[in-house]
């Protein structure tokens, strides 16, 4: 899909709370061939009413599975952002969106590409 985005002349990026440590970690795990920016504290996703904070029993929940977000994020809030998609133009305007709290709701590629195609 890299290179269908690259051919339609856009970038994509990742934007995460964690930090940059953590992301170099993660893209060189990954082999991951695109940016992620670093979204310090969630303000980003504060600022957009986009953020989660987990509660007591789901951090615990984490915990027990080696995630320590307070470590992964550099901050002690336990916040997560909404995970999103954005298409935004050369001019800044969002020409498509989806947000949806459950992460594993995500749209199809294919879809993406033809919202592409048309900006």
């Amino acid at each position: 899909m890299q290179d269908q985005i690259k051919a339609a002349g856009a970038t994509f990026v990742t934007i995460s709370p964690q930090t940059l440590e953590k992301s170099r970690e993660l893209i060189a795990a990954r082999k991951l061939s695109f940016a992620i920016l670093r979204d310090e504290a969630n303000a980003l996703a504060s600022r957009f009413n986009r953020l989660n904070r987990l509660p007591d029993d789901l951090k615990q929940l984490y915990l027990n599975f080696g995630v320590d977000l307070e470590a992964s994020n550099g901050e002690a809030s336990w916040t997560l952002p909404v995970p999103g998609t954005y298409l935004i133009d050369s001019a800044g305007i969002i020409r498509y969106a989806n947000a949806d709290a459950d992460y594993t709701r995500r749209p199809e590629p294919q879809d993406l590409l033809a919202a592409l195609e048309t900006l």
